[in-house]
């Protein structure tokens, strides 16, 4: 008689927003008309309220520290603060953040995305998803849960593919970083097993969780009970702290 898959760890704390309370949005929008659009998609909706809007990062940042909203759907490019910085300064290391970032911007390709969720965002949408993915998208990232679509973040290893190498690859990529950081989280993953490690290869590839069951021949309650302990074990927030460990510690396979 097999045992059964051993029961799921709690994930770190990060609480979800209240679900009998409406969500509350935040939105960090430099373009006027843009911003008008996201006000009329989200006020639309029953569960979701737009308690404030920001036409730069600092003022996002200012905002988000007073008005306290579940979500702040952030752009990358504005002026006087970044996005990638108002969200390290609301959501980065060291920080406690109350409020989730969801980075929504034209930019797909591109550095830029790989700091946003370095710096803390708990998700990345295009601007020209369609309304539904961005309703979506804010309620993924108010309840806990992290978004980042398998083709985003495909693309983000084919960008970064050059910096690091396949963990079965025995011989040192030239291009792989050998700083300390990169280093120290290749320490971190030695606390995962065999199996955790492979899981959490097939995330950083931008598999979803019915994805990995497939590729492992698992369940997706044992793929999900693999999540929870990566997660504990490596100290992270959400499944986008778990892509981009994977990226510095170069173990996220280039290809698929």
């Amino acid at each position: 008689m097999t045992a059964g898959p051993p029961p799921p760890l709690p994930l770190p704390p990060f609480p979800p927003a209240d679900s009998s309370a409406p969500i509350r949005v935040l939105i960090c929008e430099d373009q006027g008309l843009v911003r008008a659009g996201y006000v009329t998609i989200f006020s639309a909706q029953p569960d979701i309220e737009v308690v404030g809007e920001a036409d730069n990062g600092q003022a996002a940042v200012e905002a988000a520290k007073a008005l306290r909203p579940d979500v702040a759907v952030m752009d990358i490019r504005m002026p006087l603060l970044d996005g990638i910085e108002a969200t390290r300064q609301l959501a980065g290391p060291g920080t406690t953040p109350s409020t989730r970032i969801l980075v929504v911007t034209t930019f797909n390709v591109d550095a830029l995305v790989y700091e946003a969720l370095r710096a803390g965002a708990s998700g990345f949408l295009l601007k020209d998803a369609p309304p539904a993915e961005l309703v979506n998208g804010v309620r993924t990232v108010a309840r806990g849960d992290s978004l980042l679509a398998p083709a985003v973040t495909r693309a983000l290893i084919g960008e970064f593919a050059g910096r690091v190498r396949a963990a079965d690859d025995p011989a040192p990529d030239p291009g792989q970083d050998t700083g300390p950081d990169a280093v120290r989280e290749r320490e971190r993953l030695k606390l995962l097993t065999p199996r955790e490690y492979e899981v959490l290869r097939l995330i950083s590839a931008g598999l979803s969780n019915a994805e990995i069951a497939a590729e492992l021949v698992l369940s997706g309650e044992t793929v999900k009970t693999y999540v929870s302990r990566i997660l504990t074990k490596l100290d992270l927030r959400d499944r986008v702290q778990a892509v981009v460990l994977a990226y510095r510690a170069g173990v996220a396979p280039g290809r698929r």
